[in-house]
């Protein structure tokens, strides 16, 4: 389950963040103040379910099945990162399975961006770039296709939550090992200390709204 492993009740998350919140900057500010005053958000958290143990005690998953049963809340969400992310010259967007692979087809596709699947081992065929992550108890690997991002290209990360920021550091590096330029990680969900410009692997990580308990 990724991230959502991590989601652990009471918040006793270790995060894989490699610096503290800096300062926001006027641009950064006003891009969340707008973020924070739209009125879609609370549709968007509304239709996020939390089932408490699941799939293992003391976790605290946040079930996106809900939102994605309702069109409307759905397509809030892609709107909002499209809105985002149009403009900013973004060649890729990269998922993250599996979830990832629920929201980045469709802000791809509304930006004019090619669709990057960042997949667990063995799973692309050919040649592929590996990456391996710690997760609690042991590790995880992300792969891509060698040829999917040119060197230079500006790529956005997705993925549906973000806790420990392990699986979206280990995409990061991922990426850049191929020579593309990460701009930013895009995630649906986040815990609260998210909200705050934190930074991972030096990339900033936007959420939408905050998860739940």
């Amino acid at each position: 389950m990724g991230e959502q492993e991590n989601n652990k009740a009471g918040g006793g998350n270790t995060m894989a963040v490699d610096e503290a919140p800096p300062a926001a900057t006027a641009k950064e500010k006003g891009a969340r103040g707008a973020a924070a005053d739209d009125p879609r958000l609370q549709g968007i958290s509304d239709a996020i379910r939390v089932v408490p143990h699941f799939p293992k005690p003391g976790i605290m998953f946040n079930d996106i099945t809900p939102l994605l049963l309702r069109p409307a809340v759905f397509k809030d969400a892609v709107d909002m990162f499209v809105e985002r992310y149009r403009g900013m010259g973004i060649a890729a967007v990269a998922g993250i399975e599996a979830r990832g692979f629920i929201f980045g087809p469709a802000i791809a596709l509304a930006i004019g961006a090619k669709f990057i699947p960042l997949r667990k081992p063995k799973k692309l065929p050919g040649d592929v770039f590996s990456e391996s992550y710690a997760l609690e108890y042991g590790t995880d690997c992300l792969e891509m296709h060698v040829g999917a991002i040119e060197p230079g290209e500006r790529a956005v990360v997705v993925d549906d939550l973000v806790a420990t920021g392990g699986t979206l550091s280990a995409a990061i590096r991922l990426l850049e090992r191929a020579g593309a330029d990460v701009v930013e990680c895009a995630c649906l969900i986040g815990l609260p200390k998210f909200k705050d410009f934190y930074k991972l692997n030096g990339k900033p990580v936007y959420i939408l709204v905050e998860s739940r308990k």
